[in-house]
C-alpha cells in the first residue's frame, strides 16, 4: 500500500464525528487516540492505523484485528457482527463498514481528488484501454499524472503493480494523495462496476466520468442486467462528477444519456448528431487515417496504429476527455500517432514470422466478439481463436463465449482459463454444449499446448489470436498461481516452428 510522505494525524472523536458513529469509547480516551493513517488489510496495517473489518465472503476482516492491533493498529471499525469477534480493542461500530470507511478515507486525507483532474472510466470493455490512452496523452503532452487500473498502476513513470480493478477505499485514497504530494495533474482511473456496489469509490469526486459500452458480465455478483446496468449509474451522477462522456452507439449508453441529469458529452463513430465522431476512418495495414468532429466544431486530422472499431471508440473517448481537461487539440492530434493502447489488448507477438499472433484480455461475450471481428478484419486468410473460460466466476456466460468463438472464427480452440476452485474439464463442457466442434478445430484442457496447436496450424497470412488472459503472468488452479503469461506461451511456439 502507497502512502503519502507527509504523514497525517487525526483524532479519533473527530473522525466519528464525519460518519455519525458512536462507541463504547470514552470522550476521554477517543481524544487521546491519534490516527495517522487508515488500512481494510490486516496485511498493510501500519502503527496508528484505524483498521476497517469488512464482513468477507467467506471470514469476517474483525477475525484479522489481532493481527491488526500487533501492527499498531490503534482502533478496529467494523459492523455489529465484526464487534463479536473483538475483545479488550478499543471498537467503533457501524451499519455499513464500507461506506464509513470510503468516508473518511477520503476526508482523512483531504479529498485528493478534487486536487486533480480526476476522471473515472466505466464500463464492460475498453475501460483498462481508454485510461491508457489517457494517460499517455497526459505525460507526452509534459504533464505528471497518474493512472489506476486492472493492468498496472502509474504515478507519473512509475509503474506499481495492481491487485484489483479499483482499490479499496483506504488504499485508493492513499495512493491518490501520494499522486498530489508527488504533484501529478491529472488521475485516471478504471472503476468497476464491483467498487461502485462495495461502496470503494464513496467520497470521490470525478471531473469526468466515461462509460464505454454494456454487455454480459459479472452477473454471479450483480444477479441481472438490470442490476448490473444499475451499478454502472450510479457513478454518473453529481456525487461523483462534474460531466459525463458517454458512446452512445451502445443501447445502454444512449439510455444513460437520455436520463441522467449531468451534463453529457456524446460519442459516436458515425452518428454525426453526437458532440464527438469520426468524419472519416480509413484503414490501411501500419496506420489508419482519422478524422474527429468534436465540441464547438473542433476537428482532429490525424493517423493511428490502433486496430479493431472498439479501438477506435476508445479513441475517441480518451481524445474528449483529454480536450475537455485543457489538452490542446493540436497537441493531440500530434501525439495520437504515438499512443499504444494497453498491454495484453490486442497485443501482437512478433518474431518475424509470416502470421500474425496477437493477445487480448477478451473475457466477455460482447468483448470475444469484438476482437475476433478485429481479426477478422486483418487478414483474408484463416483467424484461428484460442479461448477458455475462469472458473468461479459468471458460469452464465460461457456457453455464449463459446459460440462466439466458434461462430467467429476459422479454427476454434477451447481451452482452460483460470479454473481456480472449478473443475476445468466441467467448464469446457459448459462452454462447448450444443457445439459442433470438428478437426482442425479442437477442446484442449492445456491452455500451453492449446496455444502450441494454434500455433502450429498458423499458415501464412493467417491470424493467431488468444483470449481471456491478456497481460495476466500467472495462472490460477486450485488456490495456487502458476507462472504463465500468453505472450511468452506464444513467443516460445513460434520459435518451436520455426
Amino acid at each position: 500500500m502507497i502512502r503519502p510522505l507527509t504523514q497525517t494525524e487525526r483524532s479519533l472523536s473527530s473522525m466519528l464525528s464525519i460518519i455519525g458513529a458512536s462507541t463504547d469509547i470514552s470522550a476521554a480516551d477517543l481524544e487521546k487516540i491519534a490516527v495517522t493513517g487508515i488500512s481494510s488489510s490486516s496485511n498493510d496495517v501500519e502503527a496508528g492505523d484505524l483498521f476497517c473489518a469488512f464482513a468477507g465472503a467467506k471470514v469476517h476482516g474483525a477475525s484479522f484485528a489481532r493481527d491488526a492491533m500487533k501492527s499498531g493498529a490503534v482502533a478496529i471499525l467494523t459492523d455489529a457482527d465484526g464487534a463479536k469477534l473483538i475483545k479488550e480493542m478499543p471498537v467503533v461500530v457501524v451499519s455499513n463498514v464500507r461506506k464509513s470507511a470510503a468516508i473518511l478515507s477520503s476526508w482523512f486525507y483531504g479529498e485528493p481528488m478534487r486536487d486533480l483532474f480526476s476522471i473515472g472510466i466505466t464500463g464492460t470493455n475498453g475501460k483498462t484501454t481508454v485510461s491508457t490512452l489517457c494517460h499517455q496523452i497526459f505525460q507526452n503532452a509534459g504533464q505528471e499524472s497518474g493512472l489506476i487500473g486492472t493492468v498496472e498502476t502509474r504515478i507519473g513513470s512509475e509503474i506499481l503493480s495492481s491487485t484489483r480493478t479499483t482499490p479499496e477505499a483506504a488504499e485508493l485514497q492513499s495512493l491518490v494523495a501520494t499522486m498530489r504530494e508527488r504533484h501529478c495533474r491529472n488521475l485516471v482511473m478504471e472503476v468497476s462496476s464491483h467498487a461502485l456496489t462495495l461502496e470503494r469509490v464513496r467520497g470521490s469526486y470525478f471531473a469526468a466520468v466515461g462509460f464505454t459500452n454494456l454487455s454480459q458480465d459479472h452477473l454471479d455478483f450483480h444477479g441481472s442486467m438490470d442490476e448490473y446496468f444499475a451499478a454502472k449509474s450510479k457513478l454518473f451522477t453529481f456525487e461523483y462528477a462534474d460531466q459525463a462522456f458517454i458512446n452512445i452507439d451502445d443501447a445502454y449508453g444512449q439510455i444513460l444519456a437520455d436520463s441522467i441529469e449531468l451534463p453529457v458529452q456524446t460519442l459516436s463513430r458515425f452518428n454525426e448528431s453526437a458532440t464527438w465522431h469520426y468524419t472519416r476512418i480509413e484503414e490501411g495495414i501500419q496506420f489508419s487515417d482519422i478524422s474527429i468532429r468534436g465540441v464547438g466544431g473542433i476537428l482532429i486530422d490525424t493517423r493511428t496504429t490502433l486496430r479493431g472499431g472498439f479501438n477506435f471508440d476508445n479513441l475517441l473517448m480518451a481524445v474528449s476527455i483529454c480536450v475537455e481537461s485543457g489538452i490542446d487539440p493540436i497537441d493531440i492530434a500530434t501525439l495520437i500517432p504515438q499512443l499504444v493502447g494497453a498491454n495484453g489488448r490486442l497485443e501482437p507477438v512478433n518474431l518475424g514470422q509470416n502470421f500474425t499472433a496477437l493477445v487480448d484480455y477478451a473475457h466477455s461475450p460482447d468483448a470475444v466478439a469484438r476482437v475476433l471481428a478485429a481479426a477478422r478484419e486483418m487478414t483474408d486468410k484463416k483467424v484461428i481463436g484460442v479461448l477458455g473460460c475462469g472458473g468461479d466466476r459468471d458460469n452464465s456466460k460461457r456457453n455464449v463465449m463459446g459460440q462466439e468463438l466458434s461462430l467467429r472464427s476459422d479454427i476454434a480452440i477451447f481451452t482452460s482459463d483460470n479454473p481456480r476452485s472449478e473443475n476445468p474439464q466441467a467448464i469446457l463442457e459448459q462452454m462447448t454444449h450444443g457445439l459442433k466442434i470438428s478437426a482442425p478445430s479442437a477442446i484442449v484442457q492445456d491452455r500451453a499446448e492449446a496455444i502450441t496447436l494454434a500455433v502450429n496450424l498458423a499458415q501464412p497470412g493467417d491470424v493467431v489470436i488468444v483470449l481471456g488472459k491478456g497481460h495476466e503472468r500467472g495462472q490460477e488452479i486450485n488456490g495456487v498461481v502458476h507462472p504463465f503469461d500468453d505472450r511468452l506461451i506464444v513467443a516460445h511456439a513460434i520459435e518451436a516452428k520455426k
